[in-house]
């Protein structure tokens, strides 16, 4: 099964930390750009962060300096560490690829803007 799996969300205090994880399954070969979105409640889906193949980082605005993503090429995996949590960061985050390489079938594929199902984050005040 070809798919993004996200873990760590959920509960916690104004002020804490949580680090997200998003595995890519072992079908996939590669991918390339990698990126973390949220969507608040009532409002649209935003970028957070997003990682190139080689470890280049751009952030929003409003998680800079709070927020780390990196990623582990061998393990095809990348991570989002949130500290300084705040009430507003409250969404659901979503793991993307803009590409991914997998095999399937005796096939190697590329697929295109390829989307986890999602972890919730919830933070308190």
């Amino acid at each position: 099964q070809v798919q993004l799996v996200e873990s760590g969300g959920g509960l916690v205090q104004a002020g804490g930390s949580l680090r997200l994880s998003c595995a890519a399954s072992e079908s996939i070969i590669s991918t390339d750009n990698m990126a973390w979105y949220r969507r608040a409640p009532g409002k649209q889906r935003e970028l957070v962060a997003v990682i190139s193949s080689d470890g280049s980082a751009v952030y929003a605005d409003s998680v800079k300096g709070r927020f780390t993503i990196s990623r582990d090429n061998a393990k095809n995996t990348v991570y989002l560490q949130m500290n300084s949590l705040k009430p507003e960061d409250t969404a659901v985050y979503y793991c993307n690829a803009d590409r991914i390489h997998y095999y399937s079938d005796g096939y190697y594929i590329w697929a295109y803007d390829y989307w986890g199902q999602g972890t919730q984050v919830t933070v308190s005040s």
